[in-house]
């Protein structure tokens, strides 16, 4: 435990080379996020299309984020992390070939489809190794610098690359490109990862399966999971949503270059890596779901609003648009803190818990761009943006239910009481 426990600002030093292998890879995997459903529309394809393609991917993703954290410990998590990272890459390159250069709608469902089952399991399955290699008292920092890595890769390199490249290797170009990165990702988790040790969840075929099955029965035989889980939903439907409808006000619009947009969201998630980190540990001595709540909900509801009113208002204006970009990735970090929280709720079955938490991500994954597909045709972008919204400050009164004790917390309030009383 020696080992375990040396950290350097909450990020703990034995697992750095997986939090490296994280950001390559979703970097690769990034690339698309900002720029996939304007190409889509490019090809001929409708908003509504675009949005749907999004919508197939997100429930794959769902479905793959729910087994990825029980899978994890029935078979390691390396084992999962490898088949995330060969599946990304065999249904990439059919993506790429039959679905996007064959401008073939159906197999762009289908395999962009199948692809969006592959990253859960490589990104969820480190979740689970760091639950299980760090003290419980440092998870929600070290969870803070994977949500930080995640940013580096998805947002900002996954963003900013493209806005450099796209002018010279076009949409297609710049998708192969991404395999490069996923590829050198995936390699450094399978060296650096092999020896990392995780408890493996021992049984029979029928005990698997159970414990499989529990991070769906959790939901309503631990009532404070299913509040949390409708938090963790809520909490990044502008992330997965905006890059879906946000580049049709951007570019078509308001007269944005597609670099100009990257550039943007780029800057969006550049803020989130810092407040990740930030918030992750500021919440464990404010308290989880203090900075949840009144940051996270009430901070994100302000500022998707304002992701479309400021450039609506200002027009093209790069720099002004900047303002709710940031805004957008201080609140959204807020939500940190959740990761811990479902383990916490639910001690006895953590990789239950963790998949309960990756299914509530992936259905976030799901329901931002089939909230557009819903809205887009009869209520344009402004109704998706309300709606967003008005869930944020949903999540506000949710979170009221969540009642999670918090390793340390309590002890530190007492610590800090009894520093007070010795003063007066």
């Amino acid at each position: 435990m020696e080992n375990i426990n040396k950290q350097w600002l909450g990020l703990p030093l034995s697992l750095i080379w997986g939090y490296v292998a994280i950001a390559i890879f979703m970097t690769g995997d990034g690339f698309e996020m900002a720029f996939l459903s304007h190409y889509i529309k490019e090809l001929g394809f409708s908003p509504a299309q675009s949005s749907l393609v999004f919508t197939v991917y997100g429930f794959a993703a769902a479905l793959a984020a729910w087994v990825s954290g029980v899978l994890a410990e029935i078979i390691t998590p390396q084992k999962t992390m490898l088949i995330g990272f060969l599946m990304w890459c065999i249904f990439h390159v059919l993506f790429l070939t039959f679905g996007l250069g064959q401008k073939n709608y159906s197999l762009i469902l289908l395999f962009y489809g199948i692809r969006g089952l592959a990253y859960p399991l490589f990104l969820y399955s480190f979740i689970v190794i760091i639950v299980h290699n760090v003290k419980d008292s440092s998870v929600s920092s070290a969870l803070g610098w994977f949500w930080a890595v995640y940013s580096v890769g998805i947002g900002v390199a996954g963003s900013y690359i493209p806005s450099l490249t796209i002018p010279h290797l076009g949409g297609l170009g710049t998708l192969w490109l991404a395999l490069l990165f996923c590829g050198v990702g995936g390699v450094i988790a399978m060296v650096s990862m092999r020896k990392v040790s995780v408890p493996k969840h021992l049984g029979t075929t029928k005990e698997k399966f159970t414990e499989l099955s529990r991070a769906v029965t959790l939901f309503y035989t631990n009532r404070k999971i299913l509040y949390a889980s409708i938090v963790r939903i809520i909490n990044t439907l502008s992330l997965f949503g905006f890059p879906v409808i946000m580049p049709l006000m951007f570019i078509d619009e308001l007269g944005f270059t597609m670099a100009e947009w990257l550039k943007v969201w780029t800057v969006f998630f550049a803020t989130t890596i810092f407040f990740n980190i930030f918030w992750g540990i500021v919440s464990e001595k404010m308290g989880w779901m203090r900075v949840v709540r009144w940051f996270g909900c009430i901070g994100m509801a302000v500022s998707s609003f304002a992701f479309y009113y400021i450039p609506q208002h200002f027009g093209n204006n790069f720099y002004i648009a900047l303002i709710p970009a940031v805004s957008l990735g201080i609140f959204v970090a807020a939500f940190v803190p959740m990761t811990a929280v479902f383990p916490a709720l639910e001690p006895k079955h953590k990789g239950a818990a963790i998949s309960a938490y990756n299914l509530s991500a992936g259905l976030s994954n799901f329901l931002a761009p089939a909230i557009a597909v819903i809205l887009l045709p009869s209520f344009n972008i402004i109704g998706v943006v309300i709606a967003y919204t008005s869930l944020y400050i949903i999540a506000f009164f949710v979170s009221y239910l969540i009642e999670v004790e918090q390793p340390g917390f309590e002890n530190n309030k007492r610590i800090a009481a009894k520093c007070v009383m010795s003063q007066i």
